[in-house]
C-alpha cells in the first residue's frame, strides 16, 4: 500500500520528507532520530539486539516473563487464563509491586510473547514451563495465584514441583478450572464436550471475532441486565488473544476442559484460598470451586455473589485486598 501524501501545494510523501530531513541535518541531534533511523530495522530478542526476559525450555520452546520489584522480598507469582497473556494480571501486579512483594508472570507456551509452539499444549508442559521460570528465577517461599486455566496450571505446578524445599507458601485459585470441566461418568455435573467443541468451532472459523464477542459477553457478565460493558477491557482482552497462536489456543480448550485434577488437589499441602463468583458464566461454580475446596487438605472458600468469571479486571478493588489479606495471614 502507497503511504499518505502529506498535505502541501507540492503534496510530497512523508517518506521524502524524512529522508530530506535525515540528509541535511534538520533533526541531528534530536532525541527522536535514533528511532526515526532504526525504525525499520529488524530486532532479534534471541540475538542480544533488545532486553528481554526470556528462558528456553527443555523442549525449545522460548518464555517470556516478567520479573518486578525487589529480589530480596516475597514473590507472587502470578499464571493467567486463556487465551490471554501475563498483561492480563496488571491490575494485581501493579497493587502487590506497589505493596513491596517481587511479582511474576510468564504468558503461556503459544501464548502472548511467549514462542508459538506447534505442540505441548497441556497442562503437563504448562506446569514444566513454570517450573523451569521459577528454577531460573530461584524463587522461593512463593505465593502462586492462577485464575481460570491459569488456577489448573497453578494446581499442577504446586502439586507436582512446588511443595519440596519450601518453594511455595501458598495457593490461590481464582474461577478456575479444578478438578475437571467436562461432563463424564465421574463428573455427571460437568458441561457437556459439545461445549467445548463450539469453542473450537468459533476459534477456528473466525476467532478475531469470537475474541470480541466472548468478553463483550459472559466472560464479565456484560450480558446481564443493566450491565455496561467497558471497552477497553473489551479490547484488551482481544488484544491479549491476537497475540498469541490459533494452534495453542485451539489445543488450549482441550487442556483446561478435559484434564483432571483431583490427585493435584488431593496431593497440595499448603495453605489454598478458592476465590470464585457466583454468577460465572464460564467456570460454573458448583463444578469447580465447590469440589475443589472440599478436595484440598487446607482449602477455603470464598465465594463473591454475583461477580463474573473476569472479575479480576472489573472488580479488583476488591479482589486485591482480599488476595492481600490472604498472603498475609
Amino acid at each position: 500500500m502507497a503511504e499518505p501524501e502529506l498535505p502541501g501545494p507540492s503534496g510530497p510523501a512523508r517518506r521524502d520528507i524524512l529522508a530530506f530531513a535525515l540528509s541535511s541535518g534538520i533533526l541531528a541531534g534530536l532525541p527522536v532520530l535514533p528511532a526515526l533511523a532504526q525504525a525499520n530495522q529488524p530486532i532479534n530478542p534471541k540475538s542480544g539486539d533488545r532486553n528481554v526476559d526470556t528462558i528456553t525450555t527443555k523442549d525449545g520452546v522460548e518464555i517470556f516473563y516478567k520479573d518486578w520489584g525487589p529480589k530480596s522480598a516475597q514473590p507472587i507469582v502470578f499464571h493467567h487464563g486463556w487465551p490471554l497473556s501475563s498483561d492480563d494480571w496488571d491490575a494485581q501486579m501493579l497493587f502487590f509491586v506497589g505493596k513491596g512483594y517481587r511479582v511474576v508472570a510468564h504468558d503461556r507456551r503459544g501464548h502472548g510473547r511467549s514462542e508459538q509452539a506447534g505442540e505441548g499444549h497441556d497442562m503437563d508442559h504448562y506446569a514444566a514451563d513454570v517450573a523451569a521460570v521459577v528454577e531460573h528465577l530461584a524463587l522461593g517461599n512463593a505465593i502462586h495465584i492462577g485464575h481460570s486455566t491459569g488456577g489448573g496450571e497453578a494446581t499442577r505446578y504446586v502439586a507436582r514441583y512446588g511443595q519440596p524445599q519450601g518453594r511455595v507458601a501458598k495457593l490461590i485459585i481464582i474461577g478456575a478450572v479444578p478438578p475437571i470441566m467436562v461432563k463424564t461418568e465421574a463428573n455427571p455435573g460437568g458441561l457437556p464436550v459439545e461445549v467445548f467443541d463450539g469453542l473450537r468451532k468459533a476459534l477456528a472459523d473466525n476467532r478475531a471475532q469470537f475474541y470480541l464477542d466472548f468478553p463483550s459477553g459472559p466472560f464479565y457478565g456484560f450480558n446481564r441486565p443493566g450491565a455496561k460493558p467497558i471497552p477497553g477491557v473489551i479490547q484488551n482482552w482481544w488484544r491479549q488473544g491476537m497475540m498469541g497462536g490459533a494452534k495453542a489456543h485451539y489445543d488450549g480448550i482441550k487442556a483446561f476442559s478435559e484434564t483432571d485434577f483431583t490427585e493435584d488437589l488431593r496431593a497440595i499441602d499448603v495453605p489454598t484460598l478458592v476465590m470464585h463468583g457466583d454468577d460465572d458464566q464460564i467456570v460454573p461454580i458448583a463444578d469447580s470451586a465447590l469440589l475443589s475446596v472440599k478436595l484440598l487438605k487446607k482449602g477455603t472458600l470464598k465465594v463473591y455473589e454475583t461477580f463474573p468469571h473476569g472479575m479480576c479486571t472489573t472488580y479488583a478493588e476488591v479482589v486485591n485486598p482480599d488476595l492481600l489479606a490472604f498472603i498475609k495471614g
